[in-house]
């Protein structure tokens, strides 16, 4: 079925802990990914439901799958924690697709592991039903993410605040190698592992720089340019992570560890999710100071390899981090341009930005339908009252066209560029929330429905006008919770 070539379980053996998933007592197929098994290099239509439903709840290892779970560590919430892991986690194996990219194929609640810490390594349906969804959403918006490759419901029950049926979900990455996983090795002073890991982080994700006489800090330059790269996108497309804790972090610049993530309604720079963010550390607007922090943690761990650990490693380190600093401002400007159909640059545009952005949190509009009524505004004939004419939209709107039209591109031009980069339909919360409390009652339809919905997120479809608007007062969804 897939062509494995592990190379992990070649590492020390403190890298991971060998383990056999628990298997299901009576599983069944919730949802295939055949576009993405093709990519894989798999043969989809040569696998009976029966077989994936097995092989996707771990109670059927393919040949060449040397299921491990993985050890790190991790900083939750700024705390250090120096040992968490896969508590619930297995990576079947690493996959060669048809072009010799290597990606991780993981189960996520197949059991315990070494690093369960007294947990009972299961899912429930709903965490699944989310990750599956927000993860592929993610994929078709254009943004780095691992991705959901099968989910399967195990037939057990899973008690956790009640009883929910339990699942489990097939998850695709470029790796599973996070900051956290070089802070294990660094808070234990084991030097030899941290290269290790290191070195091989290098060959499996930047090989271009494995004989570069400074490959660790460029290593730390390529971690943190992917950083930049999808947290900016994120915000681009009004989404909050909910626990960028180091060992939610992946090198490889992947979005990972979708727990009480979300995408924002109405706009509020300062909006807090998920229920245990009681400090709102991980609003936001903080996004871009977390990403900073926790690369100077990974900083932190590479120091010993940067110029013989002299003092001029931190110098050197500390001006990586002011150039993130400042790439991250220009890259969020960049794509919040484009979202405003700027497709150049002058120093007034993060005025008119900043306009832009405080009209909608002072008038509680919805974040990614305000950018596609704007757009609308450029047709030659609008809807009236797409937005209420106050004084402030007013200043903005005025500014907005002289900006626009300074550009010498026709209005269907600037709208078509808008409309590439502003999404109809989002992984909103309250119809996830919809779509999971069905699926606990045995109806998957809705699931089925939206990820067929999120599959053309810039394409508006007859039918579907209910996913693209945003909850109705009732309906909003004010805290996330963390699924384990």
């Amino acid at each position: 079925m897939f062509k494995f070539d592990n190379t992990y379980t070649r590492l020390p053996e403190k890298f991971f802990a060998r383990v056999a998933p628990a298997g299901a007592s009576n599983p069944e197929l919730i949802k295939w990914n055949p576009d993405l098994a093709r990519v894989l290099g798999a043969h989809p239509e040569s696998i009976s439901q029966k077989e994936l439903a097995e092989i996707f709840s771990g109670q059927r290892l393919l040949p060449g799958s040397e299921p491990i779970a993985l050890a790190y560590a991790g900083h939750q919430f700024g705390h250090f924690v120096p040992q968490l892991g896969d508590g619930r986690a297995l990576l079947l194996g690493e996959v060669l697709d048809p072009a010799g990219k290597r990606h991780d194929i993981q189960l996520k609640g197949s059991g315990r592991t070494p690093f369960s810490r007294g947990g009972d390594g299961k899912a429930p349906l709903g965490p699944v039903i989310r990750e599956y969804l927000v993860s592929e959403g993610m994929y078709h918006l254009g943004l780095p993410t691992t991705r959901a490759l099968a989910a399967v419901s195990t037939g057990e029950l899973v008690h956790r605040d009640r009883i929910f049926p339990g699942a489990v979900l097939a998850r695709v990455a470029s790796s599973h190698i996070r900051v956290g996983t070089f802070e294990y090795f660094a808070a234990r002073n084991d030097h030899e592992n941290l290269k290790i890991l290191a070195e091989y982080s290098i060959k499996r994700h930047f090989p271009e720089i494995e004989k570069e006489p400074e490959s660790m800090l460029q290593l730390f330059q390529r971690v943190g340019q992917a950083q930049v790269e999808l947290v900016t996108g994120w915000m681009a497309k009004g989404f909050i992570h909910g626990v960028m804790n180091t060992d939610n972090m992946s090198i490889a610049g992947e979005t990972i560890d979708y727990g009480p993530c979300a995408f924002m309604d109405h706009f509020q720079w300062h909006k807090v999710f998920s229920s245990i963010d009681q400090s709102g550390r991980y609003s936001y607007a903080n996004q871009a100071r977390i990403t900073l922090w926790n690369l100077s943690r990974l900083g932190d761990c590479l120091l010993p390899f940067i110029d013989d650990g002299s003092r001029n490693a931190a110098l050197m380190l500390n001006r990586e981090l002011d150039y993130f600093e400042t790439r991250f401002d220009e890259k969020l400007m960049q794509k919040m341009r484009r979202k405003l159909g700027i497709l150049d640059e002058h120093p007034e545009d993060r005025q008119l930005i900043r306009n832009w952005l405080q009209h909608l949190e002072t008038e509680k509009l919805d974040y990614t339908l305000s950018f596609r009524l704007l757009a609308d505004m450029l047709k030659e004939e609008p809807a009236p009252d797409l937005f209420k004419e106050t004084p402030a939209f007013h200043d903005f709107y005025q500014s907005w066209q002289r900006r626009i039209q300074s550009q010498g591109l026709e209005k269907k031009q600037i709208r078509e560029h808008m409309d590439r980069v502003n999404p109809v339909y989002i992984p909103r919360n309250h119809k996830i929330e919809q779509t999971v409390n069905a699926g606990l009652e045995g109806d998957l339809s809705l699931f089925h429905e939206m990820n067929e919905v999120l599959a053309r997120p810039y394409e508006e479809r007859e039918g579907y006008s209910s996913y693209k608007l945003p909850p109705e007062p009732e309906e909003t969804v004010r805290a996330t919770f963390c699924g384990t």
